[in-house]
């Protein structure tokens, strides 16, 4: 598995994959925008990884797709520093796998690979966050390596978040 940047080659598979996890409660494309041209998307991704045209409140970020032989198993967002929400509730590292591919040891290589892609972009301590009630993620981070720092009401109480940081 690795992480690598998206294709005009994955346009078909990602947009079915999108979809499949907008099912699931989550996106796997984050900004695009229904009927948005692929090549339009992908030059959005760019310039906000390169720290370009970012409107206020989005951070610089990448997208990155995770792929197994050609094969889009889940994604990743690595975001390189922290608005006031995001250090509350974001973090940097947002990752994803498509439920047909999940309990196979790619969210753990995804995280891991995203960690290194975050300090490469000079992200010392990385903030990484699951929903409390969310076993399977909580796993994986305290598996890489994240450390509970606490865990937060996020609305009104009815739901919380673990918060982890990786330093």
């Amino acid at each position: 598995m690795r992480l690598r940047p998206y294709t005009h080659d994955d346009e078909v598979s990602a947009r079915e994959a999108n979809e499949v996890m907008k099912n699931d409660g989550a996106l796997l494309l984050l900004d695009l925008d229904d009927g948005m041209a692929w090549d339009q998307w992908l030059r959005r991704i760019d310039e906000h990884r390169r720290r370009l045209s970012l409107s206020v409140g989005l951070v610089p970020a990448t997208q990155l797709v995770a792929d197994v032989n050609g094969v889009i198993v889940g994604s990743a967002r690595i975001r390189f520093s922290l608005n006031k929400d995001l250090k509350r509730t974001g973090g940097h590292i947002g990752y994803g796998v498509l439920p047909a591919h999940r309990r196979r040891g790619y969210a753990t290589e995804i995280l891991r690979q995203a960690l290194i892609i975050a300090r490469s972009q000079g992200v010392a301590r990385v903030l990484v966050t699951c929903l409390d009630d969310n076993v399977g993620s909580a796993c994986v981070i305290e598996r890489c390596g994240g450390v509970l720092e606490d865990v937060i009401d996020i609305d009104e109480g009815s739901r919380r978040l673990r918060r982890y940081w990786f330093t």
